[in-house]
């Protein structure tokens, strides 16, 4: 399994206040997670009204197939037009062969 996670940095410059920012922020994540169903949300800058960090993660079989999910979620916002995209950092987790080495006992619910 293949967890791709990151941070993007916007900035809304046509937002006069917090209300005109969280609207245009909302329609940034509403149209990305009916795109690419991945979860994102705000994580930083909080009370700047012209400035955003929103949060990602997207899990897969194949880095490349992540790697290029990235890769079109990041041209997907700056396509919308309603905000710059002034940097990401984005960082793929490679799990694998996690539950092999579980030692499972049979439990209540829950029969091995």
């Amino acid at each position: 399994m293949v967890i791709g996670y990151g941070i993007i940095r916007l900035r809304i410059e046509e937002s006069g206040s917090l209300k005109d920012k969280r609207s245009v922020l909302n329609k940034i994540l509403k149209r990305v997670q009916n795109e690419f169903n991945v979860s994102i949300a705000q994580v930083g800058d909080l009370d700047d009204r012209h400035f955003a960090q929103i949060g990602f993660a997207l899990t897969g079989n194949e880095s490349r197939y992540i790697n290029g999910k990235v890769d079109h979620l990041l041209r997907f916002i700056g396509d919308l037009h309603v905000a710059d995209v002034l940097s990401s950092k984005m960082e793929l987790m490679v799990v694998s062969d996690f539950l092999e080495d579980t030692d499972w006992e049979a439990g209540k619910y829950n029969e091995v």
